[in-house]
């Protein structure tokens, strides 16, 4: 008994030590699985990112009908997340996976909205009726603003335009007085 709740612990202790990436949901029915390539991503406002996915079929059957899609949350309650302003492909129809085989995806993004978000692929069937299908594990996305000088490089329009139109004031004032 000591022996199985030692062997118990250390197999629960190394899973905690695993990356959540490397951790997949499983449909133990199906024999589907599907994992991202990591567990944390970090990055601006208004910047893009990447990310892939990975479909497992380990079942004894080619696994065909299924559809990958796209989601991300916010985990607290603010901002509102529209999902399509995030990326512009959501849904990818796959092709039949055969016995033992695998499907990569590559997801690209783009952060719109400052804050914490989940972001996961679920794996549906077509038909709706057949054995349920996994989602990968959340990846912890975070985005800060990105606060610069010189958004979108207006900064030396913004100060020339006031500094003419100054200019151009006393010039016009000189000539009269002369």
């Amino acid at each position: 008994m000591r022996r199985l709740r030692a062997f118990a612990t250390a197999l629960l202790a190394a899973a905690a030590a695993l990356p959540a990436s490397a951790v997949a949901a499983t449909d133990a029915g199906s024999g589907l699985s599907a994992t991202v390539d990591r567990a944390q991503i970090s990055t601006q406002l208004g910047r893009g990112f990447a990310f892939h996915s990975t479909i497992t079929n380990a079942g004894p059957q080619t696994a065909r009908g299924l559809v990958a899609h796209l989601s991300v949350l916010s985990v607290r309650e603010e901002p509102y997340v529209d999902p399509e302003d995030w990326s512009p492909q959501r849904v990818v129809f796959l092709d039949p996976i055969p016995a033992g085989g695998s499907r990569s995806l590559r997801w690209q993004m783009t952060a719109v909205n400052a804050g914490t978000f989940g972001v996961y692929v679920t794996v549906l069937r077509k038909d709706a009726g057949e054995a349920p299908t996994p989602n990968t594990p959340t990846i912890d996305l975070r985005v800060t603003e990105r606060r610069v000088l010189n958004s979108g490089g207006i900064l030396p329009l913004a100060l020339a335009i006031p500094a003419l139109l100054g200019a151009l004031t006393i010039a016009l004032r000189l000539r009269r007085r002369a």
